[in-house]
C-alpha cells in the first residue's frame, strides 16, 4: 500500500476552546476517511513527539527554547494567533512529527497526508498566522539530512503566501518554493519564494487552474523534483471567510488532480498538508480536503 493518512487526536484537542472552530476540521476528516472506507482507525499514522535536534535544523536555537519555556512575549503570543500553553506547543511537535513521519513513510514511493500541518507562516525564529513552527521544512531538511532525496519542491497553494517557508529556503538551491495565493491577502509583507504567483482577487476556477498550469508545469519540467510537499489549502474556495478568490468544490478538485496526478505519472514520492480552510459552514471545508484524500487514494492505493 502507498497510501498513508497522519492522525493524532490531539491535533484538535490541544487547541484552546476559543480557537476550535475550524479546528475542528481535523476530527471530521479523520471519521470521513473512516466511513468513506479508505481506513480503518487501525491504519492511521499515529505521530509522536519529533525529536527536537531535527527541529532545531531549521528553527533558531533561542526561539525554541522559548516556545519549549513558554517565554514567547504576550505580543509574540498575538502575533502567532495562540495563547502558548504546554498542550498546544506539545501538538505543534505532534503535527512536525505527523509529516516527518509521512515522508518517510513514502521515501520509496507513494502519497502520504498529513491531516493537520501546512504551518508555512512558521520563520526560522518566530511565529505567524497559527504556525508555530514549519511542517514542511523540517521535514525537507530531514529528506536532505538523510541524503534520501536531492531536489525537493514546496508546492503552496494556500491562499495565503508561505513566506515562513520562503524565508528558511531562501538560499537552499536543493529546495524549490513555489507559491500562487492572493496578491491582496495575508500577509501584507511578503517573502520571496523561488516562484511567486500573486493572485488577482476574485479569480474563478478556469482563470485560477489556466494560471496553475502555466506557471507550475514549467517548474516541474525545468527542476526536476525527486520529492514533492504539497501544501493543499482550501482557503481559495468561494465561500471562504478569508480567501477573497472564487474558486469551487470543483475547481479544488481539478486543482488537486492537476498536482498529485504530476507526482503519480512521474513516479514522484508526494506528501501533504492540509493548510487552511476558513469557510463559515464546516461542512465545506471538509468537503473541500477531501478531494485531496479521494484523489490520493484512488491514484496511489491501487
Amino acid at each position: 500500500m502507498s497510501f498513508f493518512v497522519a492522525y493524532h487526536p490531539s491535533y484538535i484537542h490541544s487547541v484552546p476552546s476559543t480557537h476550535r472552530f475550524p479546528m475542528e476540521k481535523y476530527g471530521l476528516l479523520h471519521q470521513q476517511l473512516q466511513y468513506e472506507g479508505m481506513l480503518e482507525a487501525a491504519d492511521f499514522l499515529k505521530p509522536n513527539l519529533i525529536d527536537l535536534e531535527i527541529v532545531r535544523r531549521i528553527h533558531s536555537e533561542e526561539y525554541l527554547t522559548k516556545l519549549l519555556n513558554l517565554d514567547c512575549s504576550p505580543r509574540e503570543q498575538r502575533v502567532s494567533g495562540f495563547v502558548h500553553t504546554d498542550e498546544l506547543i506539545q501538538r505543534e511537535l505532534r503535527i512536525m512529527e505527523g509529516t516527518r513521519l509521512c515522508a518517510e513513510m513514502v521515501k520509496n514511493g507513494g502519497v502520504a497526508l498529513n491531516i493537520a500541518g501546512g504551518t508555512h507562516h512558521a520563520f526560522t525564529n518566530r511565529g505567524e498566522g497559527f504556525c508555530l513552527l514549519n511542517d514542511q521544512a523540517i521535514a525537507a531538511k530531514w529528506l536532505l539530512d538523510a541524503q534520501l532525496f536531492k531536489r525537493i519542491l514546496i508546492i503552496d497553494l494556500d491562499v495565503h503566501q508561505g513566506n515562513g517557508t520562503a524565508e528558511i529556503f531562501r538560499n537552499t538551491p536543493e529546495v524549490f518554493t513555489f507559491s500562487m495565493h492572493g496578491g491582496a491577502n495575508y500577509p501584507i509583507h511578503k517573502e520571496e519564494s523561488d516562484k511567486d504567483i500573486h493572485l488577482e482577487t476574485f479569480l474563478d476556477d478556469k482563470s485560477y487552474l489556466e494560471i496553475l498550469r502555466e506557471e507550475l508545469t514549467p517548474v516541474l519540467e525545468a527542476f526536476a523534483p525527486d520529492f514533492i510537499f504539497y501544501q493543499c489549502g482550501v482557503d481559495i474556495l468561494e465561500s471562504d471567510k478569508l480567501g477573497k478568490l472564487k474558486v469551487t468544490q470543483n475547481g479544488i478538485r481539478l486543482r488537486d488532480e492537476f498536482v498529485l496526478r504530476f507526482a503519480k505519472e512521474k513516479n514522484i514520492p508526494i506528501v501533504c498538508s492540509m493548510g487552511g480552510g476558513y469557510s463559515k459552514d464546516v461542512r465545506d471545508i471538509v468537503n473541500a480536503h477531501m478531494h485531496v484524500f479521494r484523489l490520493a487514494y484512488q491514484l496511489f492505493s491501487k
